[in-house]
């Protein structure tokens, strides 16, 4: 088959859904199909530029995206979108494509409408909460751990104030435009050959949340995880030669990361807590865990091969996000080293840890600190829980599993176009 993958993100510089995508595309190209990437980069100069990775010939498609709140994403959806999908449908044609596969927001309606025109089964992933939330997390306050019931106008209100601050009534009235954006994602992803869902958190809410969208074919194939590879990369020096917890990832409000001093403290964590990532809340952090008598210790932004090493030695993993995880990455690749996690019960987290047979779950920060002391007092109890979490992992979403899944469904769109 010849494959089209449209990407928001793609190596070596992004985040999961970025190595995700490699993993798909280097799993097509190891079963003998011929990929070729397209890499969506709104925010870059205008036009098409060529790049390599691993082998892989990717074609960059940049567009203007100015810095400013709500102009960005007009300019990064509505202008972005048509010029994105003139682009796909002209390689759909000429290099005669048998299936596009979108990956992400900012390609996803491109792919589908340029699949339209030209006959081409579209498929789409969806890795969070685009197609039901303007934000794409479902967070409407600034604290607390509950979710935003239905994106309406009324919400809409709420969600805006912890996003603009003081100045949130001046936003107000682009509430008509992201209602208008929010509709067009539903309508466009529904004319989807298939949708892909990475969890059954994510499909559920697809179903429940967007209507339009329901009607479309769903399928729950999660993310692919090259776990032979990650365990290579894995074995190298420890870098911090005494137990240690670890949390891993973008440090944001959705992903609770303003709980991890609290959680040391709360937890009596007598080893380091290692904070690996960067994002809007390091500076935060960092006061916070200047002023705690716990040994917290702040990486910033680690590449793949560090994430992998600092990951492969931790005693214990820290999960306290609060918003609702499709399918933590770091989950699935902690698990599949055989680390402990103390996660917060949220999303398609399910889908990857079994509570208290895998992992630990919880509801509230307090119940995760309180995990985080149980699994630092108890090494039979992390013992146990890691392997039997390598076990799982290896068995789901090892990435010949999940790359044979989707193309098994290329196979049935493909025929089904045909017929």
């Amino acid at each position: 088959m010849k494959i089209l993958l449209a990407t928001d993100s793609f190596p070596p510089d992004c985040g999961g859904s970025g190595w995700s995508t490699y993993e798909l595309a280097r799993g097509l190209r190891t079963r003998g199909h011929d990929v070729s990437v397209v890499h969506a980069r709104p925010g870059t100069p205008a036009g098409t530029r060529t790049n390599a990775y691993d082998g892989f010939r990717i074609r960059e498609f940049g567009a203007a995206a100015p810095a400013v709140p709500y102009l960005r994403n007009y300019c990064k959806n509505e202008r972005f979108y048509p010029r994105l999908s003139e682009f796909l449908t002209e390689r759909l044609a000429r290099e005669r494509i048998d299936v596009i596969h979108a990956q992400h927001v900012l390609t996803c309606l491109p792919a589908i409408e340029a699949g339209r025109i030209t006959r081409v089964p579209s498929v789409c992933t969806v890795r969070d909460y685009w197609p039901v939330c303007y934000w794409s997390d479902l967070i409407h306050t600034r604290d607390g751990q509950s979710l935003c019931p239905a994106c309406s106008a009324g919400m809409m209100t709420q969600c805006i104030r912890p996003r603009a601050g003081a100045a949130w009534p001046l936003a107000l009235p682009m509430i008509p435009y992201m209602r208008a954006n929010l509709a067009r994602k539903k309508s466009g992803l529904a004319r989807a050959s298939a949708v892909i869902a990475v969890s059954s958190t994510i499909a559920a809410d697809l179903r429940s949340r967007a209507p339009e969208v329901a009607s479309a074919r769903i399928e729950i194939i999660g993310n692919p995880v090259n776990i032979s590879d990650l365990r290579r990369r894995a074995a190298r020096p420890r870098q911090l030669a005494k137990p240690y917890a670890l949390y891993l990832g973008k440090l944001a409000p959705n992903k609770g990361t303003s709980h991890l001093v609290r959680i040391a403290e709360r937890a009596d964590l007598e080893w380091p807590l290692v904070i690996a990532g960067d994002g809007p809340e390091r500076s935060s952090i960092a006061a916070a865990a200047a002023q705690s008598r716990r040994d917290i210790r702040l990486t910033g932004w680690v590449d793949q091969d560090a994430a992998a090493s600092w990951l492969a030695h931790a005693s214990v993993l820290v999960f306290p996000s609060r918003g609702p995880e499709s399918l933590s990455r770091v989950l699935i690749e902690a698990s599949a080293l055989g680390v402990p996690i103390a996660a917060m019960d949220t999303g398609g987290t399910r889908d990857i840890i079994v509570d208290e047979e895998t992992g630990l779950l919880s509801t509230t920060p307090e119940e995760l600190a309180d995990d985080v002391r149980r699994l630092r007092t108890d090494e039979d109890l992390r013992r146990r829980l890691g392997a039997a979490a390598a076990k799982r992992v290896e068995a789901l979403f090892d990435s010949s599993a999940i790359v044979s899944r989707i193309e098994t469904l290329y196979r049935e769109l493909i025929a089904e176009s045909n017929g």
